[in-house]
């Protein structure tokens, strides 16, 4: 039951960091598109989009799925997580280049090239940032839904002492 527990939290992570990679999509797609409107070429105004969407992805991923940014740990905590983040984006761009180079009508469209190339760097961004940037805080995290699972089974079966042995803890 607890590991039953464990790994539903762990696939919550996964989804609460997916999320936040949907909002950091978001502010990639808005200013790749300003960036094209404004003039710029697809490689350099997805530099600027990238960029823009780390540093909100960043806050996010620390403020409300980590729960762990601290001012003084801030510059070391942005530093680790630009470069844990930084491997998935690259892979991230050069499938973006690569796709766009291609001049494919679907395939070369800068919106489809933003797009599989976010969806290719999630899972790596997500390994990065989960096991190398705020392990610590994901222990913790994650300690503290194993306690409170625990709670609720011991509150279960007080109120049900009938019951006899649970088989499933």
């Amino acid at each position: 039951m607890i590991r039953h527990a464990t790994s539903r939290w762990e696939i919550g992570l996964a989804a609460k960091f997916a999320a936040v990679g949907l909002v950091g999509y978001s502010v990639d797609a808005t200013l790749l598109n300003l960036g094209l409107r404004a003039g710029l070429q697809p490689d350099w105004a997805r530099v600027v989009s990238l960029v823009c969407a780390m540093q909100a992805t960043f806050a996010i991923n620390g403020l409300v799925v980590f729960r762990c940014l601290e001012w003084s740990r801030l510059p070391r905590q942005w530093a680790g997580y630009m470069a844990a983040n930084g491997f998935g984006n690259f892979c991230n761009y050069w499938i973006f280049l690569t796709l766009v180079s291609t001049h494919w009508r679907i395939i070369g469209a800068p919106m489809f090239a933003l797009t599989a190339g976010s969806a290719c760097a999630w899972m790596i961004n997500y390994v990065g940032t989960r096991f190398l940037v705020f392990a610590s805080a994901a222990v913790g995290l994650r300690a503290a839904a194993a306690a409170k699972q625990r709670a609720r089974v011991c509150a279960a079966l007080a109120a049900a002492p009938e019951r006899g042995p649970v088989a499933d803890l």
